[in-house]
Formats: C-alpha cells, sequence, structure tokens
C-alpha cells in the first residue's frame, strides 16, 4: 500500500513541475487532447498502462 501512495505522489511531483515549468505548453496540450476522438485517447491510456505494469513487473520481479 505504501508503494501506491508513492508512486501517487511521484506522479503529482512529476505533473506539478510539468505546470509550473510551462503552463502555457500544457494548456495547448490540454486543448489538444480535448479535441482527440475517444478511440485514440483510450489507446494511448491502455498502451500506458501495459508499459507502466511492464516496468513495474521488471523492477519488482
Amino acid at each position: 500500500m505504501s508503494d501506491l501512495v508513492v508512486a501517487l505522489g511521484l506522479v503529482l511531483v512529476i505533473e506539478g513541475l510539468a505546470l509550473a515549468a510551462m503552463p502555457s505548453a500544457m494548456r495547448r496540450a490540454m486543448e489538444a487532447i480535448e479535441r482527440l476522438p475517444d478511440v485514440p485517447l483510450r489507446l494511448a491510456g491502455l498502451g500506458g498502462a501495459l508499459v507502466g505494469l511492464l516496468i513495474v513487473w521488471l523492477i519488482r520481479g
């Protein structure tokens, strides 16, 4: 459970740093994502989840 909390904390740190360092680029990216249809977003989300799962599996064994 503590690993999950640490992982969520790292996500917040990375997103917070990205928003602080380049707010206008993040805003443009969010606007571009808003215009995309659902299918590419689902595929990107699934792909990201699978890559994350693979990384955790490789590190944790």
